[in-house]
């Protein structure tokens, strides 16, 4: 592999602390039930610094004038390797990822003990796991006990995510290139649902279609549980259970990504199940992405993050006036927020490593201004429940359509371009794979 990017991020990160000790571990393993683990996956903060992928790992950070990265990790063992599979051990991993030490895990709290003495500030996420609260407790009352020798705990304790955020907010280019490989492998992935949708099937067989395009191309696991939504379903925001028989005039909501090296992709389409648009479901859809449009359209340096969603709402609120949705004026639906009946949530969030990445949204108490390099979605929805208040026409049309943005230096790069999403588009590609 190629380290470059870890090592560059882990010279940041000291440069960032300037002087202290960091340290920040992997995720856990986990069991499933009995003796069965959860498929693993290493912590983000962790990936993000080393790319190093097996459990049972710590990295260590020393800030000042010698700085330097130590990974503490599983020793070799040749006879759980035959059972689990290779491990890269500390020699290994000091070779491969480019530490620039390496111990045995065993070691790490001794070894932590003499790193923190002596040293100014630790940085360590402190609230996140109560296991290692108390480890890093313990570490510093080991030091302290050690003040009759002179030795001196750190008086300062910084959250280093915080500061990892900051970094992450903004992609480097090797993140970039994932990002665009996670988006066209997950774009594929929904070209082939549609291909493959039909009354009749289940929603759990388009989930099928998705999981097989996703590991076909190297998607290690999907970004999130993915969402197969037909009729109403398309209404529950969250839904997961795609167990449901899809009917012949139904919309259906998908809402997948697939995860590749750690990196996420996010994208919604809404289609029908037998290929064609009704007026009503066309009305709505159209509805939707022409507030995505004018979203997209906000995304530029220097905008703020809430600036393709005020453009999305405004858009959205006049379509549920002209569909008799709502009454009102633009102004007055905004202000009341009466669109939050039929649009309940934000048009975007961060994304890389977590599929709602890393980053505040706000900059003190302003929303965060947009610059190059930042990921964000953009998913306007307009869902639509039975009541006596509204149109028959529009009831159980659940319509979301979402795609990952690049910010650039020129606005936007709409990184999942790949998956269709105008009507006619939509149309003509599953009435072809209808043919073959």
């Amino acid at each position: 592999m190629d380290n470059t990017p870890f090592v560059a991020r882990r010279r940041r990160l000291l440069e960032r602390m300037g002087a202290g000790v960091a340290v920040i571990p992997t995720a856990p393993e986990h069991i499933r039930n009995r003796d069965t683990h959860y498929p693993y996956r290493a912590d983000s903060y962790f990936h993000y610094l080393t790319g190093f992928p097996e459990p049972e790992a710590v990295l260590v950070l020393v800030a000042g004038d010698a700085p330097r990265s130590i990974l503490f990790c599983r020793e070799r063992d040749a006879e759980k390797e035959i059972w689990d599979g290779y491990r890269h051990g500390p020699e290994g991993a000091r070779e491969v990822f480019g530490f620039d030490a390496t111990h045995p895990v065993k070691d790490l709290d001794v070894r932590l003990a003499e790193l923190l003495a002596d040293q100014p500030a630790l940085w360590f996420s402190l609230g996140h796991d109560a296991a290692w609260d108390a480890r890093i407790a313990a570490t510093l009352n080991a030091v302290r006990a050690q003040s009759r020798s002179g030795k001196r705990a750190p008086a300062k304790i910084h959250d280093v995510r915080a500061t990892l955020d900051e970094m992450r907010l903004v992609k480097d280019g090797h993140e970039v290139a994932l990002l665009r490989r996670a988006a066209a492998i997950a774009a594929g992935a929904h070209r082939r649902a549609m291909g493959a949708a039909a009354p009749g099937r289940h929603e759990y067989e388009l989930e099928a279609e998705l999981l097989h395009e996703f590991r076909r191309h190297g998607c290690q696991y999907p970004a999130y549980p993915s969402i197969v939504a037909a009729g109403a379903n398309a209404c529950v925001l969250h839904y997961v259970d795609n167990a449901k028989r899809i009917a012949d005039g139904e919309l259906i909501l998908i809402d997948a990504g697939g995860e590749l090296d750690g990196y996420a992709s996010d994208i919604t389409r809404t289609f029908p199940a037998n290929g064609r648009y009704t007026g009503p479901q066309a009305d709505i859809y159209d509805l939707v992405l022409d507030a995505q449009s004018a979203a997209i359209a906000a995304i530029r340096p220097g905008a703020t993050f809430m600036s393709p969603h005020e453009a999305a709402v405004k858009v959205l609120a006049q379509g549920m006036i002209d569909l008799r949705l709502l009454e009102g004026s633009v102004d007055g639906i905004i202000e009341s927020e009466a669109y939050k009946r039929f649009y309940m949530h934000r048009t975007g969030h961060w994304m890389g490593i977590d599929v709602h990445d890393a980053g505040e949204y706000k900059a003190g108490e302003e929303w965060r201004e947009l610059v190059p390099g930042m990921v964000l979605t953009v998913e306007p929805g307009c869902y639509v429940r039975p009541s006596d208040d509204v149109p028959e026409a529009f009831w159980n049309i659940g319509v979301r359509i979402e795609d990952d943005a690049l910010v650039t230096a020129a606005g936007c790069e709409i990184l999942t371009i790949d998956a269709p999403k105008k009507i006619a588009d939509i149309e003509t590609l599953m009435r072809e794979a209808k043919r073959d």
